[in-house]
């Protein structure tokens, strides 16, 4: 039942980001695009997410525990650092660039877009290397520090 509504959610999701225009980068730039032609249409759809999340995260968080899991996972993070910082600068401009962000990027996967295919195959590749690069300096932080006690 768990993995029905998990799919079931992520079809719902990716329907509304379709019906919104959300996967198509040209309404998407012309939103970021507050100098030129601003298309500030997306603002509803960013404003209407919002305003649901705001509303049902207060209900849902009284519950002991989700539906269909034992627990809530919720960041517990609650400072600034470099890699948040860093990482939401990369994602801006790339959001800023393609009008593409990952959510929408997947959702879009069903056009067969040959752009939007290669954009999405970038996306996979830049954050397995960005991964994998993170694990290498987290280990060899771990063994530096230990090889000084």
């Amino acid at each position: 039942m768990r993995n029905f509504f998990s799919l079931f959610s992520g079809i719902l999701f990716g329907l509304g980001l379709a019906i919104s225009g959300m996967v198509n980068p040209d309404k998407v730039i012309g939103f970021l695009d507050v100098a030129g032609k601003w298309d500030p249409s997306l603002a509803l759809v960013m404003g209407g997410a919002l305003l649901i999340t705001a509303f049902s995260f207060h209900w849902i968080l009284k519950r002991p525990a989700p539906i269909f899991s034992d627990l809530f996972h919720l960041p517990t993070k609650k400072d600034l650092d470099s890699r948040l910082i860093n990482g939401a600068a990369i994602f801006g401009i790339g959001w800023g660039l393609a009008g593409l962000c990952p959510g929408p990027a997947l959702a879009s996967i069903g056009y067969l877009d040959k752009n939007l295919l290669i954009f999405v195959l970038a996306l996979v590749v830049g954050s397995s290397l960005a991964n994998g690069l993170f694990l290498r300096v987290t280990v060899s932080r771990r063994s530096t520090s230990e090889d000084d006690k």
